[in-house]
């Protein structure tokens, strides 16, 4: 069931325009909360030429998604998806620098209860917890990543999953994403979106609302205790 009870605005502080508020916010890790595109890139352009692969030609099909399954959507002859990807997640746990928080991210959670927010990756656990670290994100008790889910996204399981661990229907949350896998899965679980763009090479085509950063964005809570958005003039 959606909330929509009218949250007030702090002073100068308009309403976001989604006017409703959300049970949870669910988060993507890589180029929602923080930007790891120059490690992956570096590794994956390297087991590309490795395996006599154009760069581009793997870079452009690898975000939002797991490794296993990036390699799988190759049909590359004589190779084990599953023990090219961990050599992969090993190479990017060993690589990690220049991964940077998006501009206005680790104020944002921080200031979230809690219970009330998850991050929910198609990383594996270990490299998620090395990028987390590498830029000075914290890790919320809730964290779902390509560990604990059979289908990653585009399946809506991860999304699933986590609004079950934190007590609330997927409808009632608000996803946080940057590819279109991850909307996809999003859409599939029932939730809100909204889009990041700060790693978009490309303008994204999509009827959700999109924002750059989280610079000039606050939350607040209604007396039910669900979320809301605002955004700062």
């Amino acid at each position: 069931m959606q909330h929509e009870t009218p949250l007030q605005p702090p002073l100068s502080m308009p309403l976001w325009p989604m006017q409703r508020a959300y049970a949870a916010f669910l988060f993507d890790m890589d180029g929602t909360l923080l930007d790891s595109i120059a490690s992956a890139n570096r590794v994956w352009s390297r087991w590309a030429e490795g395996h006599g692969l154009a760069p581009d030609s793997v870079l452009k099909v690898l975000h939002g998604v797991r490794a296993v399954e990036t390699i799988r959507q190759l049909n590359l002859p004589d190779i084990d998806p599953e023990h090219e990807a961990d050599r992969i997640t090993q190479a990017e746990i060993a690589d990690a620098e220049g991964t940077i928080a998006l501009p206005g991210a680790d104020a944002f959670v921080r200031a979230l209860p809690t219970d009330r927010w998850a991050i929910v990756t198609s990383a594996p656990r270990a490299l998620a917890t090395v990028r987390l670290r590498a830029a000075g994100l914290p890790i919320p008790p809730v964290f779902i990543t390509a560990d604990d889910v059979a289908r990653g996204k585009p399946a809506p399981d991860c999304f699933l999953l986590a609004a079950g661990i934190l007590g609330v229907a997927a409808e009632d949350c608000l996803v946080w994403e940057d590819s279109p896998a991850g909307i996809a899965a999003a859409e599939g679980a029932g939730a809100g979106v909204v889009v990041l763009t700060a790693t978009h090479r490309h303008r994204m085509e999509t009827h959700h609302p999109a924002i750059a950063d989280y610079v000039r964005l606050a939350h607040g809570q209604d007396e039910t205790g669900a979320l809301g958005l605002f955004m700062h003039p």
